[in-house]
């Protein structure tokens, strides 16, 4: 789901206000209000209309535009003389806010460059690479907000508060960090410091370092989407990458009437049986998890070698796929996914 820049909230709380169409659109540029708005394209000063739409200049984030209202007369164009100077105002909201609920905007992409400077020089953020993860966390969510920030390496380091289950870490790389590999070599870390201090069984997501804070929302972003998945395609909990499920999110962006498509020609009847059985798909999950190896898959399962082998064989007979090789273990696993994502 896109989320709405702050222009276009801001937008729609105008277009509430005056009980009228606001639309607008970037100065010489090919844009179009929308809303089945008009543009103005001569040149005007301050205030003007064409009989229908009354059209005024503003600046938002160091950015000329045009906005439009939809309506004409002496009462609109009282409006759109006030209008600049409270969208104006609107922007310059990220001043009053808390460093937790500033990052949070920054987090959600609602910052301009300009705004996310800001940030970085009122709380001394230089340009160091960072990262972000998303932490579902079962309760106890002040504790664990403030264990987790005690174990941040880095004064920059941050914990923004979501909800009553969620948070965000922002981590900023530094030298001191150098004993961990990778953002989920830390956030294993993280996992387990949470585990044995309070007893919760968190999950966490996992986004990519970027090169400075004004590309965190992106890491976040890739943080949140792990976070997501885990929960429909995991069960949850444990720590998990963006990397892991970039097949997922390539077959959630095919239409649904292509993945049924492909679900319908790779499967029958049989193979259904198989797919709706939670017990054989969490074996053969296991079985792909563990690199297919069969010991291992026996011990984290608690089952008779022989009980997996009977497993494996019983899905080769009614998928037609023998998840001891690798290339079937794949088709296998797409056919999961398309399974999950079509809510079979």
């Amino acid at each position: 789901m896109t989320i709405m820049t702050e222009l276009e909230k801001i937008a729609a709380g105008v277009s509430a206000l005056l009980g009228a169409r606001f639309g607008y659109y970037r100065e010489n540029s090919g844009e179009q209000p929308g809303g089945g708005l008009s543009r103005c394209d001569r040149q005007f000063e301050g205030v003007t209309d064409d009989g229908e739409c009354t059209f005024f200049r503003f600046l938002y984030k160091n950015v000329g535009y045009v906005g439009v209202i939809g309506g004409a007369g002496k009462e609109m164009h009282a409006y759109a003389a006030l209008l600049p100077a409270y969208i104006g105002s609107m922007q310059d909201r990220e001043a009053d806010l808390s460093k937790t609920e500033y990052l949070k905007r920054i987090l959600f992409g609602e910052c301009s460059s300009a705004g996310i400077y800001r940030y970085m020089t009122k709380f001394s953020v230089g340009r160091s690479a960072c990262f972000a993860l998303a932490l579902s966390v079962p309760g106890h969510m002040e504790e664990a907000t403030a264990l987790i920030a005690q174990y941040g390496g880095n004064s920059l380091d941050t914990v923004v508060t979501l909800d009553k289950r969620n948070c965000v870490l922002v981590k900023f790389v530094g030298e001191e960090e150098s004993e961990y590999q990778s953002p989920a070599d830390y956030a294993e870390f993280l996992a387990q410091s949470l585990k044995e201090e309070l007893g919760l069984d968190v999950t966490v997501g996992v986004g990519s370092v970027v090169r400075s804070l004004k590309d965190v929302a992106l890491s976040y972003s890739q943080a949140a989407g792990a976070l997501r998945y885990a929960g429909v395609f995991s069960g949850g909990g444990g720590v998990h990458s963006y990397k892991e499920y970039m097949l997922v999110k390539m077959l959630e962006d095919v239409p649904e009437s292509k993945l049924m498509e492909y679900l319908g020609e790779m499967t029958d009847e049989g193979a259904r049986d198989i797919f709706e059985d939670a017990e054989m798909v969490n074996t053969a999950e296991e079985f792909l998890q563990s690199s297919l190896n069969v010991s291992e898959t026996s011990r984290k399962l608690y089952m008779h070698r022989n009980t997996l082998l009977y497993r494996l064989d019983k899905i080769e007979k009614a998928t037609g796929l023998n998840i001891r090789q690798f290339p079937d273990a794949v088709s296998f696993r797409v056919l999961t996914i398309l399974y999950r994502l079509l809510g079979k």
